[in-house]
């Protein structure tokens, strides 16, 4: 089988994969993965993330950002390192994760506001695409985020799990949608299993944001209940069937996808 599958969302600085990160990314590249985006949530997962990047050159890349989660550990500082943390990496390929997530507010919604809009500035200023989160929050989010998407590169909206209007607002402005396994819940993801059929193909990304969101219909799931980038190939056959398209055809499309978002 080719390779041909790209994961634009995977968390590997996440403690689940202390113990076993070498074997994970062995088991991605046994499952016929091209590569993986490594997620930045917080200034320490950023860091962690472009070495794990540097120390898979060519298949592993990275973001960095302020998940809003923790906005609340924002300050003009974070903005510079964040800064040179991103001019010193060759493999951050994007600002964020950065976005608003009103559902829990773990951070304040001023201060999630504050640090969305210091990581646009900072996406505008070094040229970067943007890797966003929006939960519960879209009209702010779009209020937020419109004024600058005409100054940076692209931008990509992870882990889409919204409504028509909300997609249709991200197609509009010709942003990039990630889709999960959230797909692969027959209750959850009963809109979402509609939605997908709506996303042009040029806007289609494939993400496993492991190691949550293990694919509920998935065989054989691991005890652990945890994700991993060995599971996207079930998560592109799923997408491939809901779109009457071939699994082979949406994992090379949504690969050369992410690597146009990207720049790879």
């Amino acid at each position: 089988m080719e390779t041909f599958m790209f994961d634009i969302g995977v968390n590997l600085t996440s403690s689940q994969f202390a113990k076993d990160r070498a074997e994970v990314v062995a088991r991605a590249k046994q499952a016929k993965l091209s590569g993986m985006l490594l997620t930045g949530s917080n200034l320490r997962e950023s860091r962690e993330a472009s070495l794990l990047a540097q120390a898979y050159p060519h298949f592993c890349w990275s973001t960095a950002g302020v998940h809003p989660h923790d906005a609340s550990s924002w300050t003009t500082k974070t903005t510079e390192e964040l800064r040179a943390l991103i001019h010193s990496c060759p493999e951050i390929v994007a600002v964020g994760e950065c976005g608003l997530d009103f559902n829990r507010n773990f951070s304040t919604p001023k201060a999630q506001e504050e640090a969305f809009i210091a990581q646009l500035e900072l996406a505008v200023e070094l040229q970067r695409p943007l890797f966003l989160h929006c939960r519960d929050a879209h009209a702010r989010f779009m209020t937020l985020l419109k004024p600058y998407l005409s100054q940076v590169p692209n931008a990509v909206v992870h882990c889409f799990t919204d409504d028509q209007a909300a997609l249709e607002s991200y197609l509009n402005e010709d942003l990039y949608i990630g889709i999960t396994g959230w797909i692969c819940d027959e209750r959850r993801g009963t809109e979402l299993r509609k939605l997908v059929t709506l996303i042009t193909d040029p806007r289609l990304l494939l993400e496993t944001d492991a190691p949550y969101l293990l694919p509920r219909n998935l065989a054989n799931k691991p005890k652990s209940r945890r994700n991993e980038p060995c599971y996207l190939p079930h998560i592109v056959a799923e997408v491939a069937h809901l779109r009457a398209q071939a699994p082979e055809y949406v994992g090379q499309l949504a690969t050369e996808n992410a690597k146009r978002l990207f720049a790879f």
